[in-house]
């Protein structure tokens, strides 16, 4: 695998940047290719290319680009296997689970952009002025590794619905499937899609300083959010930030602890734990902890990391030398503490391979407090409902969780105290075209169904 070009008016053209970045097959633990960075010369000829193709781009119809849209979906759709092949051998998610993880959710992203995006922007009349929603302008989307098809797909989609013309930053770490995206996207005009490559201190920093975009969508580390926040902020640019999670799954007295558990452990360790908005915090009555240990010790073995192509494997590694690194130092450093349970482990060195691990821990605990990103499940014991939301509130983020009761009514009553911005009542399943988006260090904006579309839509009010 070799990238030398970026993407600019339509067409793919050799990259001036001087350096290459290796991109690693977390399986073996070695290179698979390089990506070539690029340089701000590069950047700057995507954004000019996305200026340019502004005008035109914002005042066609909303129904002609949510066409457009569709057609993108259904070109992902058709390159379905394509795509978990890149995405298997660059990220380790399981060759099995590939399409419907981390594939398919991207194909419904650009369906439900599509089906929304012209509803939304009617213009509205009060009294003598019309009140017209329109793009913000040119749009840089940059996205990290862990699902690195669907976050472009949910950024891309509903900004290039409202009107938005893209520059796209891909993580360096899994770049492949971006290729087969532009295949998708083949049918867009000239410079409403624009891709370059590189790390975040130099590609996405020039990139976001650029001065002709005026949004900045970004998922990824409170670390770099908070960078990207600063540059944006110099410049009065508009910002979107998908940031880090903790979050608490609540199992409530009376509430199904074997469900609640099952269930709480397929979202812990989705992706191999490398998905923000894992519930990574499992907090239960400490009079049911026996009974939970029980639980766990027979459901987390169940869990099995190995090799991504073993259709066996549950869990396959962690994507990259330094996330391998930071797991095995974090659960290094909690040898102190109670380990209650892990997972088998298939997968050799220099693959980077963790086992699913549970431990016993206080809230104030660094496995209770940081997050891992990888399939590490803190389990925290309360004696009231009132320490329970207390815990659960207890985290610089707030992105997701989850509440369990013996009724609907009594997991509802405790969630809506709980500061985060996503919750799920008893194992509902999350809406795909609800919003998603969190509180505090987890970042500000919405993606996802009308809510994220809005995020590229602004207001000009014309008076009569």
């Amino acid at each position: 695998m070799r990238i030398e070009d970026f993407f600019v008016d339509g067409v793919w053209v050799p990259s001036t940047g001087q350096d290459h970045l290796e991109v690693f097959d977390p399986s073996v633990g070695r290179s698979r290719g390089v990506v070539r960075t690029a340089s701000a010369g590069d950047v700057d000829q995507a954004c000019a290319a996305a200026a340019r193709a502004f005008p035109e781009w914002s005042s066609l119809h909303p129904d002609r680009r949510a066409a457009y849209v569709a057609a993108v979906g259904l070109g992902l759709a058709e390159r379905a296997e394509e795509l978990a092949d890149a995405i298997t051998a660059e990220v380790g998610t399981p060759r099995h689970k590939c399409v419907a993880l981390q594939v398919n959710p991207a194909v419904a992203a650009f369906a439900s952009a599509a089906r929304l995006g012209a509803a939304l922007q009617a213009d509205e009349r009060i009294d003598n002025t019309t009140v017209r929603r329109v793009p913000v302008g040119v749009v840089a989307c940059i996205t990290p590794w862990n699902y690195p098809l669907f976050q472009i797909a949910s950024k891309i989609a509903a900004a290039l619905v409202a009107g938005c013309t893209v520059v796209l930053k891909p993580s360096e770490v899994a770049p492949s499937c971006v290729v087969h995206l532009v295949e998708a996207a083949s049918a867009l005009p000239p410079g409403v899609l624009n891709v370059v490559f590189g790390g975040g201190p130099g590609t996405g920093e020039t990139l976001v300083r650029h001065p002709s975009v005026d949004f900045v969508s970004f998922t990824g580390s409170t670390r770099a959010g908070r960078r990207i926040a600063a540059v944006a902020g110099e410049q009065i640019k508009q910002v979107s930030l998908e940031l880090g999670g903790k979050s608490a799954s609540i199992v409530l007295p009376g509430a199904d602890l074997t469900t609640a558990i099952t269930k709480t452990l397929s979202k812990t360790f989705q992706n191999s734990g490398q998905t923000c908005a894992a519930l990574t915090r499992l907090l239960l009555p400490r009079t049911d902890l026996a009974e939970a240990r029980a639980v766990l010790n027979r459901l987390v073995p169940t869990f099995t990391t190995g090799h991504p192509t073993d259709p066996t494997t549950e869990l396959g590694p962690v994507t990259t030398a330094a996330q391998h690194e930071k797991i095995l130092t974090l659960t290094s450093d909690a040898r102190g503490l109670d380990l209650i349970a892990s997972g088998p482990t298939t997968g050799t060195p220099p693959g980077y391979y963790v086992p699913a691990q549970a431990y016993l821990t206080d809230p104030n605990d660094p496995l209770a407090q940081e997050e891992i990103f990888g399939p590490v499940l803190a389990v925290i014991p309360y004696d009231s409902i009132s320490e329970a939301t207390d815990i659960a509130n207890n985290s610089p983020y707030g992105l997701s969780g989850s509440v369990w009761g013996a009724t609907p009514e009594q997991a509802a009553a405790v969630a809506t105290q709980i500061r985060t911005g996503s919750i799920s009542i008893n194992g509902a399943p999350t809406h795909p075209d609800a919003p998603f988006g969190g509180f505090r260090m987890s970042g500000f904006g919405r993606e996802r169904g009308a809510h994220g579309i809005l995020e590229f839509l602004t207001t000009q009010s014309v008076h009569f």
